[in-house]
């Protein structure tokens, strides 16, 4: 009992706000207290109330006299007792004392953002440093304290417990804000507060708050009204500064959730209609016809996937028919995903994207439209039909080739690209190559780390330049940029799948090919042509042509992910891991200098890995190094298995301006002879 006292008093002591000092705005919680201190406020809800949608008679003849109090009341027991936005309302939980440990971090105004918790300081009236970036010194960290996110741990736990501690603390953070917002600058902002992406994720928070807590004690009716006094604000931002392409998606659908969430404010049809075209539009520009979203980058699609989604769930619920085509789009967008998820149900780690599970989602989208093809995939062939073509898969609007063995958790996976370079959120990695097998992540994209603050400071160049990608080196330079969209498809000539039941074709195998010449400040001319052939369920073969004007120094990146254990072999990179194992063999190839780097920070950053936002470890990475005279052809084989220790021997046979003939055999006499097509302007100058 001593124990329990004592740590009651220690979180007492803790806490942000003195119970018996509290500042006059945390005291404010009736309509008359509100109305006493912000009369105008108040009044600002009613001029943009249209008072004559059915149910706000009474609540129209006291604003006819004037009593903006009795108004006030009158239109809270209107929400509190009406059909509007039905699917925000939940069942009240019975109040208990239970905890939820991340919650009771949010009392105590610490919260964890991007992996990076931090405790907001107190401002000496009382409020929240709404600016406060954190202990990093990112304003990422900010724009999420402004996006309501602490709130959202906080909803889910109160429904969970019923600890009321947790819905008061929603309705002092939400009135803290909402004060500390005014005056709405009324002009597009890049501010904490005030930005496009925050605004969007503030109202959608709201709207569960206003309705989850609305037949509660703990949501104050002056946190009501204040809630409803600052819609119209973000309701017009939303309208009149959105962005375009993802950040659209996103702001959009925020302007839809006011006006479906509260279709008694004067414009709430308005906004819908402007919603409803501007999304449909947006939609035919940023989701290409293989269904990937044209940043190109796995999380963001997923992102604008969401956003989309919801947009059509808020206008059914509004009985707003979307066009046929919309929905047709989702399922493609969805399909993106079920394609090109890895074996671990995980999605493509490239350009800024966390490495995140997707096997989920696409469970639920595979109920929703009866897609057993989609079920066989992410259930690695346990449930449902195998897809008609497969198992690789070509995206030839994004350019990405994605080859497999088969759908188990054991197969082949890898990730090819020959696309445009994105329209937002773009590394410079065209013709790179990820491979996984057995199970095991083997050469990765090495991530996003940071956006800004002290992490971005040191890795955000090497998490978007060519140095933490597998692709080449020309004299120290990588890749510039490229095209950021495009409006054509990748060529038939440019790649090949063969399928398992294609008889014409005497092997199964991918096969895809790109090129690149933007090489950031590189003197002359200069082209890298990559060919990736994989024999369906053996192995990868890898050959890369450079073209240029002059003496060069080539430098091949492989990188290795984190729990690899990786060593030089003659001429060769092996792993030598538990399971599922890879070695990297150049092919009759020049006089290699091979190393392995891993955590180096100077002469500069080579050997990291960022799984999510804000972490990074050390990551092997071999770096082959060589010298040309002039235009130059270099082979490799990728040999994966379970085990290692396979002992391998491999030769080009032939090889010509259209073909090359690869030999590879094991030391228990298995043999495969492969024939990779070409490019036959590989030595040509400029981009295909």
């Amino acid at each position: 009992m001593k124990h329990l006292i004592f740590n009651l008093l220690l979180f007492s002591l803790l806490l942000p706000v003195q119970l018996f000092s509290q500042p006059a705005w945390q005291q404010m919680n009736s309509v008359e207290q509100l109305y006493s201190a912000y009369p105008e406020k108040v009044k600002y809800i009613f001029d943009n109330l249209d008072l004559n949608f059915p149910g706000l008679e009474k609540v129209r003849k006291a604003v006819e006299k004037g009593d903006q109090v009795k108004a006030g009341k009158l239109l809270l027991h209107y929400y509190e007792n009406s059909e509007t936005a039905k699917r925000l309302h939940k069942d009240i939980p019975k109040a208990s004392n239970r905890r939820v440990s991340e919650a009771d971090s949010s009392l105590m105004d610490t919260y964890t953002f991007q992996n990076v918790a931090g405790r907001v300081p107190r401002l000496p009236d009382g409020h929240l440093k709404w600016s406060h970036n954190g202990p990093e010194n990112d304003i990422e960290w900010a724009w999420a304290l402004n996006r309501h996110y602490p709130v959202s741990g906080l909803l889910s736990a109160w429904f969970e417990t019923g600890n009321p501690e947790y819905a008061s603390y929603i309705d002092q953070f939400t009135k803290d804000w909402i004060i500390q917002s005014w005056p709405y600058p009324g002009v597009k902002s890049n501010t904490a507060m005030w930005r496009g992406l925050e605004v969007s994720f503030r109202v959608k928070m709201w709207s569960q708050v206003f309705y989850g807590l609305m037949n509660t004690k703990y949501l104050s009716p002056a946190t009501k009204l204040l809630i409803l006094s600052s819609l119209p604000d973000h309701a017009h931002y939303a309208r009149q500064y959105h962005a375009q392409n993802n950040w659209l998606t996103m702001e959009i659908s925020g302007l839809a959730t006011v006006a479906t969430s509260w279709p008694e404010f004067k414009q709430s049809k308005d906004w819908l209609t402007y919603a409803i075209n501007t999304m449909t539009e947006s939609m035919k520009g940023q989701v290409y016809p293989d269904g990937a979203q044209t940043e190109l980058t796995s999380d963001y699609h997923t992102t604008a996937l969401h956003n989309f989604v919801l947009f059509k769930k808020l206008c059914e619920a509004a009985g707003k028919q979307l066009p046929p085509f919309y929905n047709e789009t989702l399922e493609k967008m969805y399909n993106y995903l079920a394609v090109t998820i890895r074996p671990d149900g995980f999605g493509i780690l490239n350009n800024d994207a966390d490495l995140r599970n997707n096997r989920d989602l696409l469970m639920k989208a595979a109920e929703t439209y009866k897609r057993d093809d989609w079920k066989y995939i992410i259930t690695g062939g346990s449930s449902g039909n195998a897809p008609e073509k497969g198992p690789s898969f070509m995206l030839p609007w994004a350019g990405q080739l994605i080859s497999r063995s088969g759908y188990d958790p054991n197969a082949h996976w890898s990730f090819f690209d020959i696309g445009p370079w994105g329209s937002g959120h773009q590394h410079n990695d065209k013709l790179h190559l990820s491979v996984v097998a057995y199970g095991k992540d083997l050469l990765i994209d090495c991530g996003r780390f940071a956006y800004r603050g002290e992490v971005a400071d040191k890795f955000r160049k090497y998490a978007t330049g060519s140095q933490s990608h597998n692709v080449l080196l020309i004299d120290g330079k990588g890749q510039g940029q490229g095209p950021l969209e495009t409006t054509t498809p990748s060529l038939n000539q440019d790649y090949r799948i063969t399928g398992l039941k294609d008889s014409v074709a005497k092997e199964n195998y991918d096969w895809a090919t790109g090129s690149f010449s933007n090489f950031r400040d590189l003197e002359g001319k200069c082209k890298h042509t990559r060919t990736v052939y994989y024999s369906r369920g053996n192995f990868w073969v890898v050959v890369d042509q450079v073209a240029t004007d002059r003496p060069r120094e080539i430098e091949a990146l492989w990188h290795w992910h984190p729990d690899c254990v990786v060593q030089i072999d003659g001429n060769k990179v092996v792993t030598n891991n538990e399971k599922g194992n890879l070695q990297i063999i150049p092919v009759n190839g020049p006089n290699w200098q091979i190393s392995m780097v891993k955590g180096q920070e100077k002469p500069e950053i080579q050997g990291w890995y960022s799984r999510e936002y804000n972490q990074y470890v050390p990551s092997p990475t071999s770096v082959y190094t060589t010298r040309i005279d002039s235009d130059a052809t270099f082979a490799w084989v990728l040999f994966p298995s379970e085990k290692s220790g396979t002992a391998l021997q491999t030769e080009i046979v032939s090889a010509n301006n259209q073909e090359m003939k690869i030999r590879v055999v094991t030391k228990n006499g298995q043999e495969w002879l492969v024939s990779v097509p070409l490019p036959a302007e590989a030595f040509q100058t400029g981009n295909r």
